[in-house]
């Protein structure tokens, strides 16, 4: 059986300015007898995607990564029975996508991860031999870091293959979306997001089930309930175990369920419940900027580039349901 669990960069990024309590720790000779014993009690199936296995041992390792970068977030972890199938569905997720992308033999070209590794690398303000001597130091190494690069690029090039692949913007929706933004133009959100998740054709038990889920989460909100903190326990969006921060996006980046609601938020304040085909949805506005207006010539580019991106951002999410929805797992937990 194969498996191919890699963390996350942002995560293993992360850890560069974390202490390592659990990775790079080594076992006096004492301990050599009993490693063997405790690897095949953690080595078991916690879950099969189609024909590859998730075993107990990358669960674990997973976990811990998570756990350093909420903390490095100041996001309080959920409890572990949560944070455990929080984290296992995202492994299942990306085990799907792997597969979807091995099956259409896509690859990465060597000249461009090398130059993924330089980028990540002055992006942390070091050259490449300051980088891997940072990665020992944490206990990680630049051969491993290289490799959950390629992963990423990887998706990456997935995505655009089934997703934004299909995409075009015409003339006149750049028309209409200039005509919709008019000041705003130029506005930026910084958004954090709720997503309580309804399989497709929901049975009206489910849908209730969900309504009432999410008026839970909304009132804890409304009692003075941690945002993150709620969103890395209950969260089915894919940036759940980011504290549901969706970073900043552009008024014409938003989603069209968003784009009424978020500009009337006041700053901190959280949506009533959104409900798309993906579920029902709580919208936060965390920051906001912009405002003073830009060049005709320059506002056509960008929204050309923002109607794309947020076309892409809408089908990423039906396309993630479909093809969780199409592969056989089965849960060990």
């Amino acid at each position: 059986m194969r498996s191919r669990f890699s963390a996350s960069l942002a995560v293993v990024l992360s850890l560069l300015a974390l202490p390592l309590a659990a990775q790079g720790q080594s076992q006096s000779s004492g301990d050599f007898r009993a490693q063997p014993f405790e690897r095949q009690a953690l080595d078991r199936i916690v879950a099969v995607v189609n024909q590859d296995a998730i075993m107990a041992s990358e669960l674990e390792a997973r976990l811990a990564q998570v756990r350093g970068q909420l903390a490095g977030r100041g996001i309080q972890a959920p409890g572990d029975a949560e944070l455990r199938e929080q984290v296992l569905e995202r492994m299942i997720v990306e085990e799907i996508q792997l597969q979807r992308a091995e099956e259409a033999s896509l690859s990465v070209d060597e000249t461009e991860l090398n130059r993924a590794v330089r980028g990540v690398a002055q992006s942390n303000d070091m050259s490449l031999e300051q980088f891997a001597d940072a990665l020992e130091a944490d206990g990680l190494s630049l051969a491993q870091v290289r490799e959950d690069i390629r992963r990423e690029l990887l998706l990456r090039e997935l995505v655009q293959r089934e997703v934004a692949s299909r995409i075009t913007i015409g003339e006149r929706e750049v028309e209409r979306f200039l005509e919709q933004q008019g000041e705003a133009g130029d506005v930026r959100y910084r958004l954090g997001h709720i997503l309580v998740a309804l399989p497709q054709s929901p049975s009206s038990d489910q849908v209730q089930a969900a309504q009432r889920e999410v008026r839970r989460l909304a009132d804890e909100l409304a009692g003075g309930a941690d945002f993150a903190a709620l969103a890395a326990a209950h969260s089915d969006g894919g940036q759940a175990l980011e504290g549901g921060d969706l970073g900043w996006r552009a008024a014409g980046e938003l989603p069209s369920l968003f784009v009424d609601v978020v500009p009337d938020l006041s700053m901190g304040e959280v949506s009533e419940p959104l409900r798309s085909p993906s579920g029902f949805h709580l919208v936060k506005l965390v920051e906001r900027q912009g405002g003073q207006g830009m060049a005709a010539e320059a506002q056509r580019q960008q929204a050309r580039e923002r109607l794309f991106q947020r076309k892409v951002n809408e089908e990423i999410e039906t396309w993630l349901q479909e093809i969780r929805g199409q592969a056989f797992v089965d849960v060990r937990l």
